[in-house]
């Protein structure tokens, strides 16, 4: 058995191949720590870049389930904040947060944007990276992140592919349905050279801080007791 991330000893820590406290503590940001920590080497001025903008643009959402039930957990133990965070991170599936992965795998496929469309709706499901409870025109996050990406050069053939399923699925569908922040996560990380398989690590990571900050609001202005209260008056009990 090993590992490559990293070892502690008596007087040092070493983290994939460097001293944590002699190079990397005040030399590295966070964002360029994770980089290192996931992908063992130090990240390129874009892959930085674009990492730092896609963590900042999913951290937070407002009151969407995954902080309802955060919120929620911690009101019924407020001494378990870790317990709280878990709550909302286990709810990052393929419906709310954890969709990212999926586009990956659509955008890695060698089919045609036209025939996944036409594959997806004949099967009668729902398009990964398309559609959203809140933005139903736009996503402002998507036009911004596609607007650096090509600004700044790294737009490449899974971008291009985002864009060519988003006609695709207009087509199929017959009305514009909305690409949402999934996609533009997952296209960007796959032209900057990360795998499919490490996408969903930055909804994750983003989300823990958003996570943590519900959190610290909930223990000075409590509203997960009356979440809880709203949501059962809400639901009509039937015998």
């Amino acid at each position: 058995m090993k590992t490559r991330i990293s070892q502690a000893y008596p007087n040092r820590i070493e983290v994939r191949g460097r001293d944590l406290t002699d190079d990397l503590m005040g030399r590295l940001s966070f964002t360029e720590f994770f980089h290192l920590l996931l992908n063992g080497e130090e990240p390129t001025e874009e892959q930085r870049f674009f990492l730092d903008l896609l963590l900042v643009a999913i951290a937070e959402h407002g009151l969407m389930p995954a902080n309802v039930a955060a919120r929620m957990t911690l009101a019924a133990d407020p001494d378990s904040l870790q317990g709280a965070v878990a709550a909302g991170i286990l709810g990052a599936g393929p419906v709310v947060l954890g969709t990212s992965e999926e586009c990956a795998r659509l955008l890695e496929s060698s089919n045609e944007p036209i025939a996944i469309a036409r594959g997806l709706h004949e099967a009668g499901r729902k398009v990964p990276g398309f559609g959203h409870p809140v933005h139903k025109e736009v996503d402002p996050r998507v036009e911004r992140i596609l607007e650096l990406a090509d600004e700044r050069g790294v737009s490449g053939r899974h971008v291009e592919r985002a864009r060519g399923l988003r006609d695709a699925v207009e087509q199929v569908w017959g009305k514009p349905l909305p690409m949402n922040v999934s996609m533009p996560i997952a296209a960007v990380m796959l032209d900057l050279g990360y795998p499919a398989a490490a996408v969903k690590a930055v909804p994750i990571l983003a989300r823990t801080a958003g996570l943590l900050a519900h959190l610290a609001e909930e223990r000075e202005e409590p509203i997960g007791l009356a979440l809880a209260e709203k949501a059962e008056e809400a639901v009509e009990y039937e015998r």
